[in-house]
């Protein structure tokens, strides 16, 4: 049987409760166990005239959920808990109805697919069952009018993403002066879980990030005077927004956010630092900002409501203060990455990331290559290329910690 909620939410497994299917303990309560495995060579998305049909087979049945977004269009599958690991979803997805589809990890305890739709679409069915060989979900999708779709569609208020409610949440750590404790770093690895960021010859951005941001982590800890927190110390997904608030929690005196992008326009290589602008340098720094943000968007998160035109206005007081911090933060990042392993012939552009709009703290990021480069694939790959990157790093934070206290001492004389 399936079961209807509001917003559109359908669960069902097996006889288990919907108020349980949205729990985060399902698979525990259930007896069954993580992960189920997804094979997409017994799997198929297809069209059925204008109906979609959808039959995943997984290595055991999982509790799931499913809603619908607008604007753009899209219909998402929350598992608890699905490996994706060798899936292909090209493979699997041949309905033209679809015109995209994503897989990952979401959340912990949470993996998520993401159907990109062509046009409205209703579910009107949806079962996991069972049989000897695991475990099948079965999907239809009709055929819907515009605003009865968009009537349905929203995030379930249940539904479990990245953000922890107010009561949940870590509180933020005290503020305090630089120098008065060790310099507080929030590394961010770029993308992660179903956002996997540029791909090329088998190298994925979320994973080398994330590596490196791992590694960075490590050089700052043996240096001493730095205490250091990721925004992921795994292969999940954050929303932009959240990686904002972990990064406040954890008191930020810095916020660096990692990425090795890839671009189709021209040729680019090298590494190089970006900092916040309403206007963007040139015009694939633009496209690369615009690329980034819509992540959130793909990865099946509800932006509605995010304008507030006042906040708008007391960030950007805030900013005239961090914005000169900013810059040489970005300027000593250039001086000793590009001593040590080189930089792209213009070390240093701006646009508007999402990522860099905290008005509270010095935030850049940094693009360590581009992996359309054969050249800079070849260097993100290598451990000792990324150590002489890391050492850069570290030494750069600490001339700009150095620096920073010296301008506060002369002021105040």
């Amino acid at each position: 049987m399936v079961k209807l909620f509001k917003p559109l939410v359908f669960a069902t497994l097996l006889g288990l409760s919907a108020s349980l299917l949205m729990g985060g303990s399902a698979s525990a309560q259930s007896g069954l166990t993580a992960l189920a495995r997804a094979d997409s060579g017994a799997s198929a998305l297809v069209d059925q005239g204008e109906r979609v049909e959808m039959m995943l087979r997984l290595s055991q049945p999982v509790p799931f959920r499913i809603f619908t977004l607008d604007e753009p269009r899209r219909m998402v599958i929350d598992f608890a808990e699905v490996d994706w690991t060798g899936f292909d979803t090209e493979q699997f997805d041949t309905a033209e109805g679809i015109t995209g589809l994503r897989v990952g990890g979401f959340v912990p305890g949470w993996s998520r697919m993401v159907l990109d739709l062509a046009g409205p679409f209703r579910l009107v069915h949806a079962q996991m069952s069972r049989d000897d060989k695991g475990a099948v979900l079965t999907l239809t999708l009709d055929p819907t009018a515009s605003d009865e779709f968009a009537l349905g569609a929203g995030t379930p208020p249940d539904a479990q993403l990245v953000r922890p409610s107010t009561d949940d949440a870590p509180k933020a750590a005290p503020a305090r002066k630089l120098g008065e404790g060790p310099l507080r770093v929030v590394l961010d690895p770029g993308h992660g879980g179903i956002d996997p960021g540029a791909e090329r010859d088998g190298v994925v951005e979320k994973e080398l990030t994330l590596t490196f941001a791992r590694e960075l982590q490590d050089v700052l800890n043996r240096a001493g005077g730095f205490e250091v927190t990721l925004t992921r110390a795994e292969d999940l997904f954050v929303p932009l927004e959240t990686r904002l608030t972990l990064a406040r929690e954890a008191g930020a005196d810095v916020f660096l956010s990692i990425h090795a992008d890839a671009i189709a326009e021209g040729r680019a290589e090298g590494a190089t630092i970006y900092t916040l602008a309403a206007r963007a340098s040139d015009a694939a720094s633009q496209k690369l900002a615009e690329r980034h943000d819509r992540s959130d968007l793909l990865s099946g998160v509800d932006l509605t409501g995010q304008d507030d035109v006042i906040a708008t206005v007391l960030m950007d007081m805030a900013r005239t203060e961090t914005t000169p911090r900013t810059e040489r933060l970005a300027d000593a990042l250039v001086e000793q990455l590009d001593e040590s392993v080189g930089m792209h012939k213009r070390p240093r552009l701006e646009a508007g990331f999402s990522v860099l709009k905290a008005p509270d703290m010095p935030s850049v990021l940094i693009e360590l290559g581009f992996l359309s480069s054969a050249k800079d694939r070849a260097k993100l790959v290598d451990p000792a290329w990324r150590t002489k990157a890391a050492w850069a790093i570290r030494d750069a934070l600490s001339a700009w910690e150095d620096e920073e206290i010296s301008l506060r001492d002369k002021l105040r004389k």
